[in-house]
């Protein structure tokens, strides 16, 4: 039988300050778990030069280990998933964010719990064990902890965190819950944890700790926060 392959999908956007050192951290990682990755920078057009950065980094870790897969503009995070994964060659789709909010040493605990139980997802949780939040303040927490809390009352999706970005997915599951998702940006992430449930896929948790991000800007925002209310809503009316 054959080693399972990895590939991890990093969507970027003016990121070119967090890249190199993203990448690092995920080779070391990999490497230190003996897993065979591949490394997808999805890059919506940056203007900082981010691009720049990812073919520096193709060169010193190989373009068989960095993929550059660009886009011409930002066209939502769903998309850049969809566009990674018709790139990827791995079994499992590992999705993160390239803002170091995400740290790669919880991939190996990932990659852990998805063998012990053979499960479809699993997702990194904020609200579980030893997972919490740094960085942020009393209104984004309080932001996170009342979306999450009303999405639990109302879809009762029998999982802690349902806005977290850090998964890992068998690739068939991720398409087949791609085709299924009608949502675009932070809404997008909810939507895949809530049609998984409805089509019986198996959902492990493990706890992390989501660090916000140390540079540039974050991108939620106030028309982010009435876009997840009428999605709520949305889901809750035809799930």
């Amino acid at each position: 039988m054959t080693a399972n392959k990895y590939s991890i999908l990093l969507p970027t956007y003016n990121e070119r300050d967090n890249l190199p050192i993203i990448v690092w951290l995920l080779v070391k990682y990999m490497q230190e778990s003996e897993t065979d990755y591949e490394i997808i920078v999805i890059d919506d057009g940056s203007p900082d030069g981010t691009q720049d950065v990812a073919k520096e980094l193709q060169k010193i870790y190989g373009s068989d280990r960095i993929l550059l897969r660009p886009r011409a503009s930002k066209l939502g995070l769903g998309t850049a998933y969809i566009h990674g994964m018709q790139h990827a060659s791995g079994d499992f789709i590992i999705i993160m964010d390239a803002d170091l909010s995400h740290h790669p040493k919880f991939i190996p605990q990932f990659i852990e719990l998805q063998k012990s139980a053979d499960l479809d997802i699993v997702t990194g949780t904020r609200y579980k064990g030893d997972g919490g939040v740094y960085g942020w303040d009393f209104k984004r927490k309080l932001i996170s902890r009342g979306a999450n809390f009303l999405t639990q009352l109302l879809l009762r999706p029998n999982v802690s965190d349902l806005t977290g970005s850090f998964r890992l997915y068998k690739k068939d599951v991720l398409k087949e819950l791609i085709s299924h998702c009608t949502s675009k940006g932070y809404v997008f992430q909810m939507e895949m944890i809530v049609r998984a449930r409805q089509l019986k896929y198996s959902i492990g948790e493990v706890p992390i700790s989501f660090v916000d991000r140390v540079y540039g800007q974050s991108k939620l925002g106030g028309s982010e926060i009435v876009q997840f209310a009428k999605n709520l809503l949305y889901l809750f009316a035809t799930t």
